[in-house]
């Protein structure tokens, strides 16, 4: 089915500036630091199935009926798009029977569980055969073959976010630092805490200059190198060896892999920096509680290298949780707390805005992209799989439920597994994290993809 909405939702400046306190305390409410554990128990009822067809139900009453307990969460909210495509949208009967035949043949199987009583997981990566979880216990626990293979521990902060480059390991955190890890050569089971970003070095450096300081309260100083408030995001430029860090304290840091050093500190937003996305064309994406998702370029300005503002891409008032490239499509998709998936593509001079994916009754927090296929997670506990055709229309393929509590991250690496066989189509593994305080593990594949004529003719 084709799902595309061209309709946009903007608000005027000042409209906008009256829900900026709102916004960055709905984010801050999903966090432990903020809210109690019980803020999710509206999530807790399973689901019978692993893989649930994308067909709607014969009653759209009881797709958006109310639970029994009220909660205030934001994020157990329902999406004001109420004329959602589950309810009006009727499958054919060909396309039905490709969704149950996709469900027999194993496209979208769940392999396996991954639980310890450590918390909310908030945060994954993959490398090669590990898997890197990180919760709210400080812990960053690593897994092979879905066995606990080791792990390793920060003194303080929550772990929010995680990348792996070569054989460092950067940890973003609650209390607005950035730990590197290193595994030791062959023995991967260790990994050892090597520094933070910034140096202590650097920091003791650029302390010594009141010129390095900028106003983040009334009456607070701190060096610009350093975040001050919760690490929520990080993504590295290979190309460039770069990676860029956004924090709640609205803005985003650009690191040089290589010494460590803090190559440049921007204010990007008016609220919380909840995602960063290392694009295409020299192209670097950023999304925000303030509603907004900005494009940037790395140019040279006077002497010095700067991050320049393209366009704002979009402007509304429904905090942006999560971005997602398709670098080969051209092809940028941000996620909100109103449940929807928005996306943009590649056009003859810039980003032009292609439509909406609507699939989720809650918000969207995390996305991830895999060849033609798209995945978003939700507070609604499901993941909709979603598979790019030609011209940009996007189907939903499966609706993967199985989580009891909101899918808070994804994670995805290639399935290098026998199983996997090639006239299947591609194949990945897909790691979800979710605060039920377990990790699924899921086989998705991919099959070739159909156009509109070819499936008009059959």
């Amino acid at each position: 089915m084709a799902i595309n909405d061209i309709n946009g939702a903007e608000i005027s400046a000042g409209h906008k500036s009256d829900l900026r306190r709102r916004k960055l305390g709905a984010i801050m409410s999903s966090d432990p630091f903020f809210a109690q554990d019980n803020e999710f128990n509206i999530h807790s009822s399973h689901r019978s199935s692993n893989v649930s067809s994308s067909s709607p139900p014969s009653d759209s009453t009881m797709y958006f009926s109310e639970r029994n307990s009220v909660d205030s969460s934001p994020w157990s909210q329902p999406s004001p798009y109420v004329k959602s495509p589950w309810i009006q949208y009727q499958f054919s009967g060909d396309e039905e029977k490709n969704e149950v035949d996709a469900q027999k043949s194993g496209s979208y199987v769940l392999v396996g569980s991954l639980s310890r009583e450590e918390g909310h997981i908030y945060s994954l990566a993959a490398s090669g055969d590990l898997l890197y979880t990180g919760s709210e216990s400080k812990n960053v626990r690593v897994w092979k073959d879905c066995q606990d293979f080791s792990g390793f521990k920060s003194s303080s902060g929550l772990v929010k976010a995680i990348v792996v480059y070569g054989d460092r390991i950067y940890t973003g955190h609650q209390d607005g630092k950035i730990r590197v890890w290193r595994s030791s050569g062959d023995k991967r089971s260790t990994h050892k805490r090597v520094g933070n970003l910034p140096t202590t070095r650097d920091l003791l450096r650029k302390s010594i200059n009141p010129r390095n300081y900028v106003e983040v309260r009334r009456n607070r100083t701190v060096p610009w190198i350093k975040h001050y408030d919760a690490v929520s995001c990080m993504s590295v430029d290979t190309d460039q060896g770069l990676l860029y860090s956004g924090s709640w304290d609205r803005t985003f840091k650009v690191w040089r892999i290589s010494d460590s050093k803090c190559l440049e500190s921007v204010c990007a937003h008016d609220d919380a920096v909840n995602s960063v996305e290392v694009g295409f064309c020299g192209l670097f994406f950023t999304g925000s509680a303030d509603g907004t998702v900005k494009a940037w370029r790395r140019e040279l300005v006077g002497k010095y290298t700067k991050h320049v503002l393209v366009e704002t891409l979009l402007n509304e008032d429904h905090a942006v949780t999560s971005l997602a490239v398709n670098r080969a499509a051209g092809a940028l998709y941000a996620g909100s707390s109103d449940g929807l998936v928005r996306f943009w593509e590649r056009g003859k001079h810039f980003m032009s805005f292609s439509g909406v994916l609507r699939g989720h009754k809650m918000a969207v927090l995390c996305l991830a992209s895999m060849g033609n296929l798209v995945l978003s997670g939700s507070a609604d506990s499901t993941i909709c799989v979603w598979r790019r055709d030609v011209g940009g229309v996007h189907m939903c393929m499966a609706v993967l439920t199985g989580h009891g509590g909101p899918v808070k991250c994804l994670a995805v690496k290639n399935d290098t597994a026998e199983t996997a066989e090639e006239d299947e189509g591609k194949s990945w593994v897909v790691y979800s994290g979710s605060l039920d305080k377990s990790v699924k593990v899921w086989r998705v594949t991919e099959h070739a993809s159909v156009s509109l004529t070819e499936r008009q003719e059959e």
